[in-house]
């Protein structure tokens, strides 16, 4: 039976789309012998997964399939549109697996944040970098709609460029600052899995429409009453960004309200500091050896935000996460 190997790049109502990898690809795993549909991109569903263990979009996985699962003409193998015969075997080790945006396998992780309309929530915008940071996935802030409020758009950059990540500035309903956003993602993608996130209504699928015009992602308008996208992206999709079989994938995710870390494990008490970067400088210099860096006299965390080497409210999103997390069961 003909096996192959791809990234999930969607999935909806238990069938899955999977982009093979051609047979030459340095990720497929060795040896390995050309197979029909190589380098196809087919519909597929999963076999044999335990309850629980669902895929996510940016799983490499290993598919099956028959002959009755593909059809020739002129030499060239169709993929069945409605997946029968293909299935999802195996998914291979993760290198990081998400709740939200549900993904695996991310590289990097575009947290993108409106200068208005919707109003910027900070708060959000932190924990997205800090479950970033956490799972080793590289955080770039975009700052998108700054032409509706130029002035809140410099603050909120010079708060995440003060923490150390690489921030765009951008306006995706006409193209301002997408070129040097365009170079990045250019340079930063291929071979890699990125994904941009962030709170509805922020203009991702516009800003991603901008970017990748071929990519067609879908776009809405935006409701007056509650300032939210409609009819904008309801699942992650990954897209490849070409042909070649090193190419990067770029996804758009749905928009949410909010991260409960009080519901999801995201990370525990222990990992907190080390997931807001601009304070390794400063651990291990308190007073105190089990400071929580909250409220403690000679905190060197503290103090560095006294002396405004990491951003206010960067600390107060600490200070909110650590209260939540303190109260969960370590078991929890």
């Amino acid at each position: 039976m003909p096996n192959g190997f791809g990234y999930v790049t969607k999935g909806v109502g238990g069938l899955y789309t999977v982009r093979l990898l051609p047979h030459d690809a340095a990720d497929i795993p060795k040896p390995y012998e050309p197979q029909p549909l190589d380098g196809q991109t087919v519909s597929a569903r999963a076999r044999n997964f335990r309850r629980g263990d669902g895929l996510l979009v940016g799983d490499f996985a290993e598919v099956t399939y028959d002959a009755s699962s593909y059809t020739v003409r002129g030499g060239v193998a169709t993929p069945a549109p409605d997946g029968a015969g293909i299935a999802i075997v195996r998914v291979l080790p993760r290198r990081s697996a998400l709740i939200r945006p549900p993904m695996a396998n991310l590289d990097l992780l575009f947290v993108t944040v409106a200068a208005a309309a919707p109003a910027p929530d900070l708060e959000t915008v932190d924990k997205l970098l800090c479950i970033a940071v956490h799972n080793k996935i590289a955080p770039v802030v975009v700052v998108n709609k700054c032409d509706l409020d130029p002035a809140a758009a410099e603050r909120i950059a010079a708060i995440y460029r003060a923490a150390g990540f690489p921030v765009f500035c951008t306006v995706g309903a006409t193209g301002e600052g997408v070129p040097a956003l365009a170079d990045y993602v250019a340079e930063a993608v291929p071979r890699r899995l990125a994904a941009f996130a962030g709170a509805s209504g922020v203009g991702k699928s516009t800003l991603l429409g901008r970017l990748f015009p071929s990519l067609e992602f879908a776009t809405g308008d935006i409701s007056r009453r509650i300032s939210r996208g409609k009819n904008t992206t309801r699942h992650v999709e990954l897209c490849p960004l070409s042909n070649a079989p090193d190419s990067g994938y770029l996804a758009d995710t749905p928009g949410f309200t909010m991260l409960d870390f009080d519901r999801f494990d995201f990370f525990g008490l222990d990992d907190l500091p080390a997931a807001f970067p601009e304070f390794s400088p400063y651990i291990g210099s308190c007073r105190y050896s089990d400071c929580t860096h909250t409220k403690e006299d000679d905190c060197a965390v503290r103090a560095a935000v006294c002396a405004g080497k990491i951003p206010p409210s960067r600390h107060e999103t600490y200070c909110s996460l650590y209260a939540v997390l303190k109260k969960k069961p370590r078991w929890k």
